[in-house]
C-alpha cells in the first residue's frame, strides 16, 4: 500500500466516488472515529435508526471505541477494571472493550485501515476487484462487513475449524466464503489460498492483515489513542501507565503500544501467545484453541523492536475461565469469593482472546511487581457471544459445570497465575525474532531482504505511523468528490 496515500488513479477514484454516491455511502474520518464529537449531527440523527450490525453504509460511523450500547449513539469509551478480587493483584488492569464495534470485534477497524487507503486513491475498482480478507476470524468478518458497507464484494477465508457462529454470519454477508485446511494456528494454509488466488483470479485484492500496514496504523491512531483517553480519565493520584498487554495476532493491535510509548517511555508492551504454540516465546509451533490470535510466524507488521515481554498462555486455562466466567455455577463461585455484581455482569465481554490477554496482564503485574498506582491496559477483542457454541461442545464433553469444577478452577487459573512461561526481551532477542520473520517473509512470501532489513530501523516505524496524517485529507477529498457529482 502506498502508505502517505500520494498514488491516484483519477479515473477509478472518481468510479468509486460515483458508485458511494449512488448509495448514499460517505466514510469517517481517522479524526471522526477518534472522536465521534465530530461526526455531523445530520449523520447523528440517521444513527439512531439503524442497528450496530445492520449493513447499512452509516455504520462506518461507528467503526471505534466509542459506540454507546444504551442510546445508540457515542460515549467516552468503553472499558472494564478488574478488580484485585478477581485479578488478586494490585495493579489497575483495564480491560478496552471490542463488543460494541459492528460485527462484535475492533477488526472492523483494522479491515478499514487496509481498504479505504485503496479505495479513496483509485488503486481498488470496486465494480472489478474483489477483496479478499485472510483471517483466523474476526478480521475477515470484519473485512466482509466494511466491503458490504463500501459497496465492495469480497471473499472471507478462515480455518475450517473456527467457531461455527463465524461461518453462519459470513454466509449472509460475504460474496464468497472459502475454508481452509486446520485450526487457529494453522495461518500458512491461509496463505497458501492466498497464493492460489492471486494466481487464478486477477480480480482478487489481497488484504493481508499480517502484512497490510493499514492494520497497525489504524491501531496506532485510534486504539493508542483511546487507551490514553482512558488513562486521563482515570481517578487516583500519581497514576503512571505501566504496561500495555496484547496477543499478537495479526501484529496490529499490538501498534498501540507504539503510540503509548511516545508518551509513556518506561511502559511495558507485553505480547502474547498460546503456550501451546510458542512461535515468540521458544520459535515454537502448534495448535491451540485461543481463537482469534494466529501464530506460527511473525507478522511482517509487528514492530517487534519495541516489545519487551513475550507472555505465553495455556488454552486450557481459557476454556476453563470461559466457562467459570459464563457458567451460573461458575458465577456463583466468583461472587462468593467477592467479586460483585456489576464485575459479574461484564464478564460475558470476554471472548476467549479477550480472557487471554487478562491472564497476560496479570502474570505482567506480578513479573514486573506493578502496584496500585500502575495501569495495566488490555484489549478485549470480542465477547462470549461469539463462543456460544464453544460453551455447549465443553458441556457435552466435560458435563454440566458443578461448584467443584468452578473452585478449582478459581483456584488453579486465577489465584494460581504466575510468572511462569513468560520471556523477557533484550536487545538480542529481539532481533532474533525479527530476523525469525525472514522463513515466512522472504523465503514463503515473496517480500525482499533489503525490506526486511528496513524493518529494523525504528525510523522506519516512525514514517509508517506518520503517514496517518495524510489519510483523512484523502478522506475528506473523496467524500468532496461524492458530493459534487
Amino acid at each position: 500500500m502506498d502508505l502517505r496515500l500520494e498514488h491516484i488513479n483519477p479515473k477509478i477514484r472518481a468510479k468509486a466516488a460515483a458508485r458511494c454516491r449512488e448509495r448514499g455511502i460517505i466514510i469517517p474520518t481517522l479524526a471522526q472515529m477518534k472522536n465521534p464529537a465530530l461526526i455531523p449531527d445530520e449523520i447523528k440523527g440517521r444513527l439512531a435508526d439503524v442497528g450496530l450490525w445492520d449493513i447499512d453504509p452509516l455504520n462506518l460511523f461507528r467503526i471505534t471505541w466509542k459506540n454507546d450500547p444504551d442510546s445508540g449513539l457515542f460515549n467516552r469509551g468503553n472499558w472494564i477494571e478488574f478488580p484485585p478480587e478477581l485479578t488478586g493483584v494490585q495493579a489497575r488492569i483495564i480491560g478496552l472493550v471490542g463488543k460494541w464495534f459492528p460485527t462484535g470485534a475492533h477488526k472492523v477497524g483494522a479491515a478499514f485501515g487496509c481498504l479505504v487507503p485503496r479505495l479513496i486513491t483509485g488503486q481498488f475498482d470496486p465494480e472489478v476487484h474483489m477483496a479478499v480478507w485472510p483471517s483466523t476470524g474476526n478480521y475477515c468478518r470484519g473485512g466482509a462487513f466494511d466491503s458490504k458497507l463500501l459497496a465492495c464484494h469480497s471473499v472471507a477465508i478462515l480455518p475450517e475449524e473456527m467457531s461455527r457462529e463465524r461461518f453462519a454470519w459470513l454466509k449472509d454477508v460475504a460474496t464468497e466464503v472459502i475454508a481452509t485446511p486446520g485450526c487457529e494456528s494453522n495461518v500458512k494454509e491461509i496463505y497458501d489460498k492466498c497464493w492460489e488466488l492471486r494466481a487464478t483470479r486477477p480480480e482478487c485484492v489481497i488484504f493481508n492483515q499480517f502484512e497490510e500496514f493499514g492494520n497497525s496504523i489504524w491501531h496506532h491512531q485510534v486504539t493508542g489513542g483511546m487507551i490514553q483517553e482512558i488513562f486521563e480519565q482515570l481517578d487516583g493520584e500519581g497514576l503512571r501507565l505501566g504496561a500495555f498487554v496484547s496477543a499478537t495476532g495479526s501484529g496490529g493491535t499490538i501498534a498501540a503500544g507504539d503510540f503509548l510509548k511516545t508518551l509513556h517511555p518506561n511502559m511495558v508492551i507485553t505480547a502474547v501467545e498460546a503456550l501451546q504454540c510458542p512461535t515468540l516465546l521458544a520459535f515454537g509451533f502448534g495448535g491451540h484453541r485461543i481463537e482469534g490470535i494466529g501464530d506460527k510466524h511473525v507478522p511482517w507488521v509487528h514492530n517487534v523492536r519495541g516489545t519487551d515481554m513475550v507472555c505465553a498462555v495455556d488454552d486450557q486455562q481459557c476454556m476453563d475461565l470461559l466457562r467459570l466466567f459464563n457458567e451460573e455455577t461458575g458465577q456463583k463461585v466468583l461472587a462468593d469469593s467477592g467479586v460483585g455484581e456489576e464485575l459479574l455482569a461484564q464478564l460475558p465481554l470476554l471472548g476467549i482472546s479477550g480472557i487471554c490477554n487478562l491472564i497476560a496482564a496479570i502474570k505482567t503485574a506480578r513479573y514486573y511487581e506493578l502496584e496500585g498506582r500502575d495501569v495495566i491496559v488490555t484489549p478485549l477483542t470480542d465477547s462470549a457471544e461469539m463462543y456460544g457454541s464453544r460453551l455447549e461442545e465443553l458441556t457435552a464433553t466435560h458435563g454440566p459445570y458443578a461448584r467443584e469444577d468452578g473452585l478449582r478452577h478459581r483456584e488453579r487459573w486465577l489465584d494460581g497465575i504466575s510468572t511462569d512461561h513468560m520471556r523477557e526481551l533484550g536487545y538480542r532477542d529481539r532481533k532474533e525474532l525479527h530476523n525469525f520473520k525472514y522463513f515466512t517473509w522472504v523465503e514463503q512470501q515473496g517480500r525482499q531482504v533489503d525490506e526486511l532489513r528496513r524493518l529494523w530501523d525504528p525510523d522506519f516505524w516512525v514514517e509508517v505511523f506518520a503517514s496517518a496524517k495524510t489519510w483523512d485529507p484523502r478522506i475528506e477529498e473523496f467524500n468532496a468528490l461524492i458530493r459534487e457529482g
